[in-house]
């Protein structure tokens, strides 16, 4: 069972606001730059990311339905800043592995023992944007 909807709002209106200044440095986390299916607008949300293969493997800590997820997948990608880079990334595809095999062993740890979430995103990089990160407010 994901983390509920509950601690996703309380994230959303206060610990975001400092790790968005955090994730697109720190080892393990990116923001996810997406546009809303409705409104348009962009939206910057940060998130455990890890790099594999052609692409990026994101944890869904809050599941599969949250709205960033339903605007990458409707939109056919996203950006991410991650490690001081800007990836615009293609393809998104929702997978499930109850055992979070590809995940560092602390993150394996959490997603299966803590939080109990087994889904992920994977997304597959088209190209990288520049590699100069801003934080923007």
């Amino acid at each position: 069972m994901p983390t509920p909807r509950w601690v996703a709002r309380a994230n959303k209106i206060g610990l975001n606001r400092l790790t968005k200044y955090i994730a697109p440095w720190a080892p393990g986390w990116g923001v996810v730059i997406h546009r809303g299916r409705k409104s348009g607008s962009t939206f910057r949300t940060p998130l455990w990311v890890f790099r594999r293969r052609n692409g990026f493997v994101i944890a869904l800590t809050y599941g599969p339905n949250t709205d960033w997820v339903r605007n990458v997948l409707a939109a056919g990608g996203c950006e991410l800043r991650t490690r001081g880079r800007h990836y615009l990334l293609s393809a998104p595809t929702l997978f499930r592995d109850e055992n979070a095999t590809d995940m560092p062993p602390f993150i394996r740890f959490m997603l299966r023992r803590v939080i109990k979430a087994p889904e992920f995103l994977k997304l597959d990089v088209v190209r990288e944007l520049n590699s100069v990160v801003t934080v923007e407010r």
